[in-house]
This record gives structure tokens, C-alpha cells and sequence, in this order.
């Protein structure tokens, strides 16, 4: 959340933010965060490092690297008998909490902010963004997104990342997306 803060420091025209990969909800108005799940222990951190998995990010609920340290992350898992789950990001390694994601945490905002989630878009563009698009009412995958996604898509943009979003943006604007007839 930190880092989100200090690149976007705008965070407070969203009603909510789902960050960590769903584990947890962010209110910008307050500054109150909801962990939507169990931090990582000091045992899982300090193992992870002693196997020299580096670069190693640590959130209040999240903790991520990249690959190759996938193995040693499962490896870490299963000696310490965790009930912690791995989600892929193309390369990038995130652990949360099992039953964990970008889904689930959009789900609980949608909720408190009393939102269908037939009423919200979802756009993204790898592993970790599957169930989020399938949540909503309109899944988007920009144009460098993982094949899977493209196909659980309703709209493929023509362009990569932020051009994507921001063609995206630009169709809200100008049709609210009536052309998809939903």
C-alpha cells in the first residue's frame, strides 16, 4: 500500500482499493486497512531467505519474489506445513493465504460499497487476474495478456498495459460499454 500511495497519491478517488492481490482492503478516505488474511510469520520469511530467495517483498498479508524461486517457495510451504497458496503474475511469485484473491478481495469491497459484481469491469493481463475477470460483469484483457485470459475476455484491447487501460477508459467514457449489449 505503501508504495501504491507514493505512486499514485490520487488513491483517494477510489472508494476502496484492493491491494496485495486481494488480501487486502484499503479505504482511502480513512487510511483503515482490512487484512482479508493472516500476515506471513517470521518463520516463513526468515526460511525463504535462508534459502536465498531474493528479491523478496513482504506486505501486511502478501509476500512475493520471482522466478526461479517458485520451487524453493513451494519447498518452504510444504516443510513448514503452511496453508499458503502460490499465484503466478507471469514471472513474478506471490504467496497468500489459500482461497486468496484478487477476486475475493473485490468481492468484499463490492459489498461494503453495496455494488453488484455484474455491475463492475475487470481488466487484466496474466495468471493472477482469472478470477477477478471471471467475477465480474465485464472481464477486459489489454492486448500483451496471457492467452488464457484473452479468451475468458469479453473485450481484447489493441493496446499493451497502460495504452490498454487507457483505450479501456476512453470506451466507458464514450459508450459505458454499450456496444457489448450487457
Amino acid at each position: 500500500m505503501d508504495e501504491l500511495v507514493q505512486v499514485f497519491p490520487q488513491v483517494n478517488l477510489c472508494d476502496r482499493v484492493v491491494a496485495e492481490n486481494g488480501a487486502l482492503l484499503y479505504h482511502p478516505t480513512t487510511g483503515e486497512e482490512k487484512l482479508l488474511g493472516e500476515p506471513p510469520s517470521q518463520e516463513f520469511v526468515k526460511a525463504l531467505r535462508d534459502r536465498g530467495v531474493e528479491p523478496l517483498s513482504v506486505g501486511r498479508v502478501i509476500v512475493a519474489t520471482w522466478q526461479p524461486h517458485e520451487k524453493a517457495v513451494l519447498e518452504v510451504i510444504r516443510d513448514l506445513a503452511l496453508e499458503r497458496q502460490v499465484i503466478l503474475n507471469k514471472d513474478a511469485v506471490m504467496v497468500l493465504p489459500a482461497g486468496v484473491n484478487k477476486a475475493v478481495g473485490l468481492a468484499v469491497a463490492l459489498k461494503e460499497l453495496g455494488v453488484s459484481a455484474q455491475n463492475t469491469v475487470a481488466v487484466g493481463d496474466a495468471e493472477n487476474d482469472y478470477d477477478l475477470l471471471k467475477l465480474c460483469g465485464c472481464a477486459i484483457a489489454v492486448a500483451n495478456a496471457l492467452p488464457m485470459l484473452k479468451e475468458a475476455a469479453d473485450i481484447v484491447t489493441k493496446g499493451d498495459r497502460g495504452a490498454g487501460v487507457v483505450e479501456l477508459i476512453d470506451k466507458l467514457i464514450a459508450s459505458d460499454l454499450a456496444e457489448l449489449g450487457k
